[in-house]
This record gives C-alpha cells, sequence and structure tokens, in this order.
C-alpha cells in the first residue's frame, strides 16, 4: 500500500466511540425506551451528535494522506490466516463517516417531529441507532469480514425499518422482499470473500491488496472475486436486475426512506468497490461490467420515474437512476468522481425525502400527487428547501448536484460518447420528473378535498430545521470540487488522493480535456436540463396537466407506469415456480416421506413396546431363567466368533 500507517494515540478514543454511541443509544431505547417516552428520540440523536463529533474530531486530526489502524482485539487464527478486529481510518472512511453520522443526525432530530405520535416511537429510535451502528461498522472495518458484518446488521435494521408499521400486510411484504433479494446479492459476497481467504488468506484489504497485485492486470481470479463482490453490490445498492426491493421500501417511514436511500445502505456498495480500488482497476472487464449495468440501471430508472404519481415513488426511482450514474463513473475508473456524486447527493436526496415526509405530515398522509397541488403557499419553508434541492438533483449551477454530475458526464465524454449520451439522456429525464414532481405539487390550485386543506400546516421545527440545514448544504457542498475551467483545485480529490494512488498507476489517467470542451460540456447539459424544466413548466404550470386516474392510462405509458412489469415478470419467472416446487416437496417429500417416515417409526416402537411390555411378568424365576438364556446366546456367538 502507498498509504502512511501514522500512529497518533489521540484517535483511539474517538474512533472506538463513533460505533458505540449509537449503540449505546440502541440498548438504552431498546430497554427503557417507554420508561423513557419521547426523551428516547432526544437521547437517540444526542449520541448521533456525538458520534459525529468524534468524526469531525477524526477529520481534523489525520494529517492529510494518512492512516490509522485501530486494532480493538485479535480476533482469531486459523492455521496460516489471522483476521483482527480492528477500524481503518483514512480519508475515505473519514468521508462516509462524516455523512452517515451528520446526515443522520439530521434524520433522527427530524424523527422526532416525524413519528411524535406514532405508538412505538421509542422501538423506532432503537432501530434507528442499531442502523447506524451496523452501518458505521460497514465503513470503519480493516478488512471484508467487519465489513461483512455490518453489511448484513444493515440488511437486518432495513427489514425491521421498513416493516415497522408490521400490522399492514404489505409493508411486511415489501420488507422481507428487501432481505430476501439482498440476500441473493449477499451471497456473491460471501462466495467472493471464500476466494479471497483462499488465493491471498487473508480478508485484511492491504494483504489481500497486495496479493492482487502480484497476480497482475487482467487475472482470471481477480476478475471472478470481483464479478461476485459486484454481485453483492448489485443487490444492496439496487442495480439491475436487483433493484426492485428499493421502490418497495418506501413502505417504511419516511425518515427510514431518507437514511436507506440518502446517505447510507445504498451507498454501502459504492464504498465497497471503491474501498476495493485496486482489485476492481486490476479487473478491466469487471469494469466495463459495472459501466454497463450501472448506465442501463440510470437510464431504465428514469424513465419509469417519468410515470409515478407516489411523490416517494418517485424519489425512490430517482435513488436507483443516481446510484446508476455513481456506478458508471466507478466503472470509468473515476472513483473521486462517483464518491463525490455520493457526498452531493446524500445532501440533496435527504433534503428531497424528508421534505416529501412534511409534506406527506401536512397532507395527513397523502401520497399521491394527483390529489396536492397549491401547497406552495400553505407550506413555504417545506416548499423552498424542496425547490433547492430539486435544482441540485437537476444539475443546475451552482447547486452541487451541477459539479459532481458535471464531473462524471465530462469523465464519460472521454471515455465513451455513447455511454456520455445515454447519462446526458437520463439526466435531462431527471430534471423533468424532479419538476414534475414540485409542480403537481406545490404548483397551481390544490385538487383535494376541503377537510384536507384545511388542516394543511407547516412542520414543527424540529423538522423544519433539518431541511433547512440540508439545504444549505445542497447549495454549497458542491464547492469542495470545482471544475478544471474554475480553478485547478480539486479538494476532494486531493483529500482522497492517497486512497486512490495505486489506481492511478495501474490506469493512468488520460489527457486533459481543454477548457473549451469542457465548457461545451457544461454548457449542454446546463441546457438540456433546462430545456426539460421548461418543458415540464409549459405541461404541467401553464396547461395544468394532471396525469390521469391509473385505469385510465394506456399504451406505452401505461407500461412506464407499471415500471415495465418487472416485478410481474419476476413474480411468474422465479416466486410462482418456487412456490409451485415448494408445494411438490410440502406433499411428496414432507408429507408422503418424512411425515410417512416418522409415523412408521413411531408406529414400530409403539409396537415392540407393547411386545416386550409382555416380559415384564413381576416373577423372579422367570428373570432368572431368561439371564441364563442370554448368558449362553452371548457365549454360543463369542465362541462362533473366534472359530
Amino acid at each position: 500500500m502507498t498509504q502512511t500507517i501514522i500512529q497518533t494515540s489521540n484517535l483511539y478514543l474517538p474512533t472506538i466511540l463513533i460505533p458505540l454511541l449509537p449503540l449505546l443509544g440502541f440498548f438504552i431505547n431498546a430497554l427503557f425506551g417507554k420508561k423513557l417516552g419521547h426523551a428516547s428520540g432526544w437521547i437517540a440523536t444526542a449520541v448521533l451528535f456525538g458520534a459525529f463529533a468524534c468524526s469531525l474530531f477524526l477529520f481534523l486530526n489525520l494529517p492529510t494522506g494518512g492512516s490509522e489502524t485501530i486494532t480493538i482485539s485479535n480476533w482469531f487464527y486459523f492455521k496460516n490466516i489471522f483476521i483482527p478486529f480492528a477500524f481503518l481510518i483514512d480519508p475515505l472512511s473519514i468521508t462516509m463517516l462524516l455523512v452517515i453520522t451528520g446526515i443522520g443526525s439530521l434524520i433522527h432530530l427530524y424523527s422526532i417531529g416525524y413519528m411524535h405520535h406514532d405508538e412505538g416511537f421509542s422501538r423506532f429510535f432503537s432501530y434507528l441507532n442499531l442502523f447506524i451502528f451496523f452501518m458505521l461498522l460497514l465503513v470503519m472495518g480493516n478488512n471484508y469480514l467487519i465489513m461483512f458484518i455490518g453489511w448484513e446488521g444493515v440488511g437486518l435494521c432495513s427489514y425491521l425499518l421498513i416493516g415497522f408499521w408490521f400490522k399492514n400486510q404489505a409493508f411486511n411484504d415489501a420488507a422481507k422482499k428487501a432481505f430476501i433479494m439482498n440476500r441473493i446479492g449477499d451471497l456473491g459476497f460471501i462466495i467472493g470473500m471464500f476466494m479471497m481467504l483462499f488465493y491471498f488468506n487473508s480478508l485484511n484489504f492491504d494483504v489481500v491488496t497486495i496479493g492482487a497485485l502480484k497476480l497482475g492486470m487482467g487475472n482470471m481470479t481477480i476478475i471472478y472475486i470481483t464479478l461476485f463482490l459486484f454481485v453483492g453490490v448489485m443487490g444492496k445498492s439496487a442495480q439491475l436486475p436487483l433493484y426492485t426491493w428499493l421502490p418497495d421500501a418506501m413502505a417504511g417511514p419516511t425518515p427510514v426512506s431518507a437514511l436507506i436511500h440518502a446517505a447510507t445502505m445504498v451507498t454501502a456498495g459504492i464504498y465497497m468497490i471503491a474501498r476495493s480500488n485496486v482489485l476492481f482497476s486490476l479487473a478491466p472487464h469487471t469494469l466495463d461490467v459495472i459501466l454497463i449495468v450501472g448506465t442501463a440501471t440510470s437510464l431504465f430508472a428514469a424513465v419509469i420515474g417519468l410515470k409515478q404519481n407516489d411523490i416517494k415513488k418517485v424519489l425512490a426511482y430517482s435513488t436507483v437512476s443516481q446510484l446508476g450514474l455513481m456506478f458508471a463513473a466507478l466503472g470509468m475508473g473515476a472513483y473521486e468522481s462517483g464518491m463525490f456524486h455520493v457526498v452531493t447527493h446524500a445532501f440533496f436526496k435527504a433534503l428531497l425525502f424528508l421534505g416529501a415526509g412534511s409534506v406527506i405530515h401536512a397532507m395527513g398522509g397523502e401520497q399521491d400527487m394527483r390529489n396536492m397541488g397549491g401547497l406552495g403557499k400553505f407550506i413555504k419553508i417545506t416548499f423552498a428547501t424542496f425547490l433547492i434541492g430539486t435544482v441540485a438533483i437537476s444539475g443546475i449551477p451552482p447547486f452541487a448536484g451541477f459539479f459532481s454530475k458535471d464531473e462524471i458526464l465530462a469523465t464519460a465524454f472521454e471515455h465513451n460518447k455513447v455511454i456520455w449520451g445515454l447519462l446526458s439522456f437520463s439526466s435531462m429525464l431527471t430534471a423533468f420528473y424532479m419538476f414534475r414532481l414540485v409542480y403537481l405539487t406545490f404548483s397551481s390550485s390544490f385538487r383535494g378535498t376541503d377537510e384536507v386543506k384545511h388542516h394543511i400546516h407547516e412542520s414543527p421545527a424540529t423538522m423544519t430545521m433539518p431541511l433547512i440545514i440540508l439545504a444549505a448544504c445542497a447549495i454549497i457542498a458542491g464547492f469542495i470540487g470545482l471544475p478544471t475551467i474554475i480553478s485547478h483545485t480539486h479538494l476532494f480529490k486531493n483529500y482522497l488522493a492517497s486512497v486512490f494512488a495505486q489506481s492511478k498507476l495501474i490506469m493512468p489517467a488520460g489527457h486533459e480535456m481543454s477548457h473549451s470542451m469542457e465548457w461545451i460540456l457544461v454548457g449542454t447539459a446546463v441546457t438540456l436540463a433546462l430545456v426539460s424544466i421548461a418543458f415540464a413548466y409549459q405541461k404541467y404550470v401553464m396547461q395544468k396537466h394532471v396525469p390521469a386516474a391509473d385505469e385510465n392510462v394506456k399504451g406505452i405509458s401505461k407500461v412506464v407506469a407499471n415500471k415495465f412489469y418487472v416485478d410481474e415478470i419476476y413474480n411468474t419467472v422465479f416466486v410462482k415456480p418456487i412456490m409451485l416446487l415448494s408445494d411438490l416437496f410440502l406433499v411428496v417429500v414432507d408429507k408422503l416421506i418424512v411425515d410417512l417416515l416418522v409415523h412408521a417409526i413411531a408406529f414400530i416402537t409403539n409396537q415392540i413396546g407393547r411386545a416386550l411390555r409382555l416380559l415384564q411378568t413381576g416373577h423372579v424365576g422367570f428373570y432368572m431363567f431368561a439371564m441364563v438364556i442370554s448368558m449362553i446366546i452371548l457365549l454360543a456367538v463369542q465362541i462362533f466368533v473366534v472359530i
């Protein structure tokens, strides 16, 4: 590894406290939450703000380009395999720590107001704290095994949070769907780890990296390992074809949607590839697969987002599309650009989800945009902050989304013009469906009932303050990564340079794009976004178009509105045959073989018992006679065996 291992013992305590604080919050709320009442929400939020403070301490005290391994214990040995329980603190992990604890703290604060009247208030916060604990474990571990513990932990917690309102069977089904689809992907992760153990005798990042470098570029072993790891990533980060769980995850409370879709769970796959950047750089064929899957996912989800009418479903497909954009960046070897979009996306997507929650809160639980309209004059703070998030995700300068999107599109233009065209079209669609959401929700006149209109009100301060903070971040966060036409100092790339230094040696960067060409690309991207926004304005504000009822939608619009019937196809091709097979096994194997065998053994045992019971006569003489006969038989057997 090219990173310098620096012994700075003052980082030990804050490093340990970062995961321990949310774990402590989980135990307090799980054991005493009912007694604490609404104080449990403030405790859960306070411990996470404490973890954020510790993360900030690490950011300020770790020397530039340095890294430190904090060993908790020598976990276990097996023959020549040694895996410690240790944390790796470097620029990449600190970046994720700041995003997870910072945005997670704001989501916790928001949840105090959003979940105030819910009967499962303390249980909700205990789940949130546990989720954050596992996510922190995922990004802090110095080996794949600790990462996998966090990986599985967030899968478990997502199941608990998506199915939080478990009295609704549809929500339970959504939770099970997320859990099962993630398990499919996780199998690939496990196989990849087994292969690393077999070939490298270790799961430590540095040892695996050294072993991979010895095998060299394009080695089939590395290609297989990275492909299996990417299968795990497709499940966790909702890429084709394992993406369908994420839109259904909207069944959970809105803060859960913000936590899963913005800063934490779905970005775990991006982090894993970035952490394993040397392995993936040595496997160019795997990078090609990632690029194709990411581009296809971005475009596919963006098209589906055009016809969704549930405000949270639009944001869900937007998340899938943006994740595809990040994976396209990774597939081109632009790891810093992918991570840059992770950071900016975390701010504006958390803002958008929490803003949607504020709208739903004002509407008394209504999520269909066709029953909204004109809310801008009723909930002004929510409208202003939501508009900022929408402008940011649409890629309009100088908001955060512009800088990270522009960087990815510029890389795509140099890498492959077709990929650039597809990603540009996907970004154009993003601007359209996001402003469609804004216009249908906040513009024109209110389309709901008078009863709902009477109760519309702005959210409490615990909900609006996180919106304002996230809106400010969505405005300024992009300035940590200015393009070369503005500045030659890219703060974010410079900060992460040591993490990706080895990959830069393996995959040297091409020639630097001319400023004139970069201006043309920027102008093209912004123009496409503005045209999309203008078209949405013309249709949904000027013409006051309202999407038709579901039963009146026909043709290609119906196909898109029904998400290309992917769920139905999966249900027909996979679910129903498996259910039929399980019914067959129930009848043939379970009932005709297992049950019949068990009952037969029980019957035979019972009959033998009945027969042997007759020998229990109670006469001593009979028992002595039986003993003599038994001894004679044993003696005869022994003589026979000897002979």
